[in-house]
C-alpha cells in the first residue's frame, strides 16, 4: 500500500531535527561572540553596543525584530501567529540578560574587559551567548515550528530594574510560559541544577541616614558622632535579626556601602549607609521595611542621634512553575544524561529580577553549572572566569525545553528521543 499523505507538520525533537551537529558548527561562532562581549561591557541601562550587536545577529538570521524595548533591550520572535485551524498560536519566551557590573576586572584572559572599572563578573555575557545560540538553531527549523518563540533580551538586570521596564513596553504580553537560566559557579560545567518552588530571595535596597552634631575631634563628648552611631547600626541590626526574628525564615542585611565625615579632626554629623535586604519568605518580607525603620530609630535615638530610613523593593522571589521545571529536568537528563541534572535542596538568598516577569506566567529558571577543573570563584568576583564548555550546555537545555513546551501547547507529537 501507498504511503499515507499528512499534511500535519513533522514530529519536533532535539534529535530528529538535527541540532546537536549544528550546534556543534555553531559553537566557535558563539564562543567569539561571548567573547567580544565580556571585553566591552556595558552597566545596566548602557548596553547599546550589546543590543545593536544582537538585534543584528537576530535580524540576520530571520528573526522580526524590535529595539528600544525597555530602553535598551531587544524583542525578537520566530514562529506562526496562528495555527492550521485559526487559533492564536501558543506564545513561549526565553528571557535574557546583558548587563555588566562595575567591577575591575583581575582574571588575566586574553579576553579581559576593555573598559576601565567594568566586568561581566555575573556572566551575563554567557547568558547572552547563550541566547544567540538558541536563536540561531530555532531560526534553522522555523518552517517547522508549531508555535510562536518571543525573545527578550534584558538590560539593567543588577539594577533589578529592567523587567520592569521591559514589561512596562509589553514585552510580556500574550506570553504563556517563560524560561530562562543563570549561571552557577558551584556546579560543574556540564551540568544543571533545578528546583521546583523558591529559587531566589526577594530582596530590598535600604539606605539609612544618621544624623548627629558635629563637633572637634578632639572633644567628641561635646558632640553627637554619626560614625559612632553608624557602627551601632551595623552591629545592632545583625544581632536583632537573630533574636527578634525567626531563625526559620531567615533574613540578611548587609551593607555595601557608608558614606560620612568632612575632616580627620572633625565629628561626622551625617552617615549615609546603603545595603540590600534578602528573605524567602514573602510575609516576613513585607513587614521588614517598618521593623528595620523601628530597630535604627530605637539604636539611634539610644546613642542621643536621629535616623532616616527609606526602603524599596527590588524584586520579589522567583517561583519555578513545577511542570515547566520538571520538563527542563526532563530536556536535561535526554540531552546531558541522568546525573549532569541536579535538584537543588535549598534556594538562593540571591535576588533576580526575572520573578517580575512571572506576574500572571509561568515560568521556570535553572542554573547552568560553569565551573572547570580548578573551580571557580563566586559571582560578583573580579576574578569570576566561568569555563566556556558550560554553552553548549544552556544553549541545548534551553532551546530542547522550548521545543517540547511548543510540542506540547500546540498539540503537535514530539518524535522520542
Amino acid at each position: 500500500m501507498p504511503a499515507s499523505i499528512s499534511n500535519s507538520p513533522p514530529p519536533l525533537s532535539w534529535q530528529t531535527l538535527d541540532l546537536d551537529s549544528q550546534l556543534q558548527a555553531l559553537l566557535p561562532e558563539l564562543i567569539q561572540l561571548r567573547r567580544h562581549i565580556h571585553r566591552h561591557p556595558e552597566l545596566s541601562g548602557h548596553e547599546q553596543q550589546t543590543a545593536a550587536l544582537v538585534s543584528g545577529e537576530l535580524r540576520r538570521w530571520g528573526w522580526r525584530v524590535r529595539e528600544g524595548v525597555g530602553r535598551t533591550g531587544v524583542v525578537a520572535e520566530l514562529g506562526p501567529s496562528r495555527l492550521a485551524s485559526g487559533a492564536a498560536a501558543p506564545l513561549v519566551a526565553l528571557r535574557v540578560d546583558m548587563d555588566a557590573l562595575p567591577v575591575e576586572e583581575r582574571t588575566g584572559l586574553d579576553y579581559s574587559s576593555c573598559i576601565q572599572g567594568l566586568m561581566h563578573a555575573c556572566g551575563h555575557d554567557l547568558h547572552t551567548a547563550v541566547g544567540l545560540g538558541v536563536a540561531r538553531l530555532l531560526a534553522q527549523v522555523a518552517p517547522q515550528l508549531p508555535a510562536r518563540v518571543r525573545l527578550l533580551f534584558q538590560p539593567a538586570e543588577e539594577t533589578a530594574q529592567g523587567a520592569a521596564w521591559m514589561r512596562a513596553d509589553g514585552a510580556m504580553e500574550g506570553v504563556e510560559a517563560i524560561f530562562g537560566l543563570h549561571v552557577f559557579p558551584s556546579l560543574a560545567a556540564g551540568s544543571i541544577g533545578v528546583r521546583c518552588g523558591s529559587l531566589t530571595a526577594a530582596a530590598g535596597e535600604l539606605e539609612v541616614e544618621v544624623l548627629g552634631e558635629g563637633g572637634h575631634g578632639a572633644r567628641p563628648h561635646q558632640s553627637t558622632d554619626a560614625i559612632w552611631i553608624a557602627a551601632r547600626v551595623v552591629s545592632g541590626l545583625q544581632e536583632a535579626i537573630s533574636r527578634r526574628l525567626d531563625a526559620l525564615h531567615p533574613v540578611v542585611v548587609s551593607f555595601g556601602r557608608i558614606e560620612g565625615g568632612k575632616a580627620f579632626n572633625v565629628i561626622a554629623d551625617h552617615v549615609r549607609l546603603l545595603g540590600t535586604v534578602r528573605c524567602l519568605d514573602t510575609e516576613v518580607h513585607a513587614q521588614l521595611p517598618g521593623w528595620i525603620e523601628e530597630t535604627v530609630l530605637a539604636l539611634c535615638r539610644g546613642h542621643g542621634g536621629e535616623a532616616r530610613v527609606h526602603y524599596r523593593v527590588i524584586s520579589p522571589p522567583v517561583h519555578n512553575d513545577p511542570e515547566l521545571t520538571k520538563m527542563v529536568a526532563e530536556v536535561g537528563v535526554e540531552l546531558l544524561g541522568p546525573g549532569q541534572v541536579l535538584w537543588l535542596e535549598q534556594p538562593s538568598l540571591g535576588a533576580e529580577d526575572f520573578a517580575q516577569l512571572l506576574d500572571g506566567t509561568r515560568g521556570t529558571m535553572f542554573r547552568l553549572g560553569v565551573a572547570g577543573p580548578g573551580g571557580c570563584t563566586p559571582l560578583h568576583s573580579n576574578s569570576f572566569a566561568p569555563d566556556e564548555a558550560c554553552l553548549p550546555v544552556g544553549v541545548k537545555v534551553l532551546t530542547g525545553s522550548l521545543l517540547r513546551w511548543m510540542a506540547k501547547a500546540s498539540g503537535v507529537e514530539e518524535a522520542a528521543a
